[in-house]
């Protein structure tokens, strides 16, 4: 409350779901393993929080009935490409899904990254993912699934500082001349 960060949580069943509901909070998600969970899924839609909906483990046939249940909800969602292997190995990421996430679903992507890196959330960023998930941890070296794959405070730090860049570097995709341009090509001109 102090720092004024949102919390929430990965329900994994309906009495969880029913006291994660006492805190009205702004964000839900559904996890992997939970997505072909139906009844939890369909009572996770019913509320008016954003819901980030985890993808792992999971087909397109998986996927596109959830995505009809939060459709017909008009449910505020985003869908989250991942992969469920802690740590991901590099090859098994398959970032270029996200575009054909966005294409197939017409709805906001984002990225929940379990490698052991910043850059393949970088390139997330690049193909289109609104919003990036990862794990932090206070050391990478404790026992537990999720701490060899997720970040420590430097690493995250530079996540999204470089994240926040991502706007800037990307630009407004317009081929103009800019005005440092006109004084370069002025001074380097001949003809």
């Amino acid at each position: 409350k102090k720092k004024k960060i949102h919390w929430f949580a990965s329900p994994w069943d309906i009495p969880s779901l029913n006291f994660l509901k006492r805190y009205k909070l702004k964000f839900m998600k559904v996890p992997s393993a939970m997505l072909t969970n139906l009844e939890l899924v369909k009572e996770i839609s019913k509320l008016k929080c954003k819901t980030f909906i985890s993808t792992g483990m999971s087909t397109f046939k998986d996927i596109d009935k959830v995505y009809k249940i939060f459709k017909n909800k008009k449910a505020n969602f985003m869908i989250m490409h991942t992969v469920s292997t802690y740590p991901c190995p590099d090859k098994e990421l398959n970032l270029s899904l996200i575009k054909i996430l966005k294409k197939r679903y017409k709805c906001e992507i984002g990225y929940s990254g379990h490698e052991v890196s910043v850059s393949p959330s970088l390139v997330a960023a690049s193909f289109g993912a609104e919003a990036i998930e990862r794990h932090v941890t206070l050391d990478r070296t404790m026992w537990g699934t999720d701490h060899s794959a997720s970040l420590e405070f430097p690493g995250m730090t530079q996540l999204c500082t470089l994240i926040r860049k991502f706007e800037d570097y990307s630009g407004d995709g317009i081929k103009k001349i800019s005005v440092k341009e006109k004084i370069k090509l002025a001074d380097q001109k001949y003809w």
